[in-house]
């Protein structure tokens, strides 16, 4: 029996060449790498835009969310900015009092007992080359001032006597509120300058020849009140009067109890060296020097350690608002899983789920990280306001603040986004 050829003849009619519609369909047989379908990429604003679906659908929820990390936040930058703006504010005023202020005061004998300067001090005090301006004043302790000759003698309100000299103000850097400060035409007449508070005390408002005090169991005219002296508090609650009428009418002894004394900026520490020798030869020890911008240095440490604590009670009402993010997110992962296996059908894979989650926790920290931001700022010009000051806030504070809500955002939605993109789309579609 013949067998038939496999070869065409020539006759036989050619295979008609594929159309192009069936040119561009996948061929038949095993599958070839190009046959398999890359996954789409993601672009940013793809990634913000599905992120940023996911919030809109539950306000409430993301809102309340926000609020915890924007607490934290305005805690902290409200807290930063305020010690900032005191700190500018007491550096302000130091650089107008000037920190070349050195006080002198008797300190204590070998004995325990009180010690006194010699009379001659602030003199020799002056011929010191540095030192600029020399000013003393001198408690009258037997003098007490009262507003009327009614009040009884034991209720004199911690006012002090002080006999003070012409070129005390300029020295210290007080300014006066009212009036007019004692002069060479005045000092030796029953006339007083009122600190700040011993003003108050008194329920005096304003100086004038009409407005007397009883001082030391005689009427003295206030002609002047002085503004609060930071680099001399003891001002504020003192009475002043001229040195010779506190001699003639009010007992004094004419020893000086503190001593104030301005020198040039480079020479402080030289002159603070010698105060001691020189107000007392014979007791140096029993001599006392301190510089009043050290102790307004360590009330502005105080603040800072206080500052520090405030900090982190900030920290941790950050921490509660991270908690609330990753709470909101682990609930939203188990609420959407019927979303996530659809997307995951659909051919989304789980990068790109993880992708969406963690934008999602991260655009929700940021929202809050943003208003606490505002919040925080709007609190210390307020507060600033307020208390006369300028307001401050760091660039460093903002930013950071804004930094940590991110990184708190990170790893707060890390697990959730992990979880989420651990769902295979046949269980997630079978929980629903």
């Amino acid at each position: 029996m013949a067998q038939t050829s496999a070869v065409p003849s020539p006759s036989a009619p050619s295979p008609a060449p594929p159309s192009p519609a069936q040119s561009d369909l996948p061929a038949r047989g095993p599958a070839s790498p190009r046959a398999l379908p890359r996954p789409t990429r993601l672009r940013s604003s793809d990634v913000l835009r599905v992120g940023g679906a996911g919030l809109r659908t539950r306000p409430m929820r993301v809102f309340l969310s926000a609020l915890g990390i924007a607490i934290g936040i305005a805690a902290m930058i409200s807290v930063v900015g305020i010690s900032s703006s005191s700190r500018a504010d007491l550096d302000r005023q130091l650089a107008a009092l000037g920190t070349n202020l050195l006080t002198v005061e008797p300190g204590n004998t070998l004995l325990g007992e009180e010690a006194a300067l010699p009379v001659e001090s602030v003199e020799m005090i002056g011929r010191i080359g540095p030192v600029n301006q020399v000013a003393a004043t001198g408690k009258v302790p037997e003098a007490k001032a009262y507003r009327t000759d009614r009040i009884p003698a034991v209720e004199s309100g911690g006012i002090a006597v002080r006999a003070a000299h012409l070129d005390l103000l300029e020295t210290v850097g007080a300014e006066l509120a009212d009036g007019i400060w004692l002069n060479a035409a005045i000092e030796r007449y029953p006339v007083t300058v009122l600190g700040s508070a011993t003003a108050e005390r008194l329920g005096i408002g304003a100086a004038g020849k009409d407005i007397q005090i009883y001082l030391g169991g005689r009427w003295f005219t206030v002609v002047g009140i002085l503004e609060p002296v930071p680099l001399a508090p003891e001002l504020d609650t003192a009475a002043l009067v001229g040195w010779p009428a506190a001699k003639a009418q009010l007992g004094f002894d004419g020893y000086p109890t503190t001593i104030y004394t301005r020198s040039d900026d480079a020479a402080v520490e030289a002159v603070r060296s010698v105060l001691a020798r020189t107000a007392n030869p014979q007791a140096p020890n029993e001599v006392k020097v301190s510089r009043p911008s050290d102790a307004l240095a360590a009330r502005q440490a105080t603040d800072r350690a206080f500052t520090g604590l405030l900090l982190g009670l900030g920290a941790v009402a950050l921490l509660v608002g991270g908690v609330g993010v990753a709470n909101t997110m682990v609930i939203s992962v188990l609420e959407r899983r019927a979303e996530i296996g659809l997307r995951r059908a659909l051919g989304a894979t789980r990068g790109q789920i993880r992708m969406q989650f963690l934008a999602e926790s991260l655009l929700l920290s940021a929202l809050g990280g943003v208003g606490g931001v505002v919040l925080g700022i709007a609190v210390t010009t307020i507060y600033a306001a307020t208390q006369s000051w300028s307001a401050v806030v760091p660039v460093w504070a903002t930013a950071g603040g804004v930094g940590a809500t991110l990184l708190i955002g990170a790893v707060a939605g890390l697990y959730p986004a992990v979880r989420a993109a651990r769902l295979a789309p046949t269980e997630a579609l079978a929980a629903t």
